[in-house]
């Protein structure tokens, strides 16, 4: 099994005429995925790759296509618009990769969906993987920019806020001839949508997760509330890797919420957190696999 996503779901993506959406809606179509429909306004009617339709607005290709997930990559002015547009379409799964989508704009977002049965993942972030069993583990579900030739099929879930090591985990995984259910890389933004916890808690439940890889950095507690659920209801093993533990306090270090304020949020505070809920420290990222898998022995 799989969390969120797998081999059938139906996706539209949300500026798929421009350039970065384009590559990436290519890419995905390359891997399997069931890319149904694109959305630019303007141009509605057209084909995208010769096959895919575009229409105007996400409630027509919802209606047509009866697509349940869209794949965000509009410009940051107009980025929180295009994500509300796909809550208000009904879309189960909306992933926001745009970066830079102000901070305002996603607390009117995170406001707007309070109370909607729409789950965001990002923004900021590389989207989520479900491999396929195909070569390659093509046949599978990719939404975002992952690189989908990393990926396998296999029982270990991977959560990260940081897109460059989901991808290391992932790789590290299959080196190790060690599949994935499903990876999903939540963001770095300071208001996002989905967060570790909500994501723990789907690999707990989902029976094909037998081990889980979380990813965190410096800035915030979430984190650290996912390894208090952790103590108190996980049933499988997971090893943590946190970024950023030589950033002075007060220094940004990369995304948005990367910024450790007032002592807290800091890395250390982090790695305590996991090793009081029983979770594997990697103590750096080329651990991260090999982590885990001691664990599962």
């Amino acid at each position: 099994m799989s969390i969120l996503v797998k081999a059938d779901t139906k996706v539209l993506v949300q500026g798929i005429t421009g350039s970065f959406g384009a590559r990436h809606a290519q890419l995905s179509l390359a891997y399997g995925s069931q890319i149904v429909a694109g959305v630019t306004p303007g141009k509605g009617g057209q084909l995208f790759e010769n096959k895919v339709p575009i229409f105007d607005t996400v409630a027509e290709a919802v209606k047509q296509t009866g697509a349940t997930a869209s794949a965000v990559f509009v410009p940051p002015p107009f980025a929180a618009d295009a994500i509300l547009e796909a809550v208000d379409a009904g879309v189960e799964l909306v992933v926001a990769i745009t970066e830079g989508i102000p901070v305002i704009d996603m607390v009117r977002v995170k406001r707007a969906m309070e109370g909607r049965s729409t789950r965001l993942i990002g923004p900021n972030c590389p989207g989520i993987v479900t491999p396929g069993t195909g070569k390659d583990s093509h046949g599978g579900c990719r939404i975002g920019i992952a690189p989908g030739y990393i990926h396998k099929k296999g029982n270990i879930g991977v959560v990260s806020r940081s897109g460059t090591l989901t991808y290391e985990a992932v790789f590290q995984l299959t080196s190790r001839g060690v599949g994935q259910s499903t990876c999903v890389g939540i963001g770095g933004d300071p208001v996002n949508g989905t967060s570790h916890l909500d994501v723990i808690k789907l690999f707990m439940a989902d029976p094909e997760t037998h081990g889980i890889i979380m990813i965190g950095e410096i800035g915030g507690a979430a984190e650290e509330e996912a390894a208090e659920w952790i103590a108190k209801h996980g049933t499988k093993p997971v090893a943590g890797f946190i970024a950023g533990a030589t950033a002075p306090p007060g220094r940004r270090m990369g995304h948005a919420g990367a910024i450790v304020s007032g002592g807290k949020g800091t890395a250390a505070a982090k790695f305590e957190a996991f090793r009081a809920a029983g979770i594997g420290v990697a103590a750096t990222p080329s651990e991260m696999a090999d982590t885990l898998l001691k664990m599962m022995k």
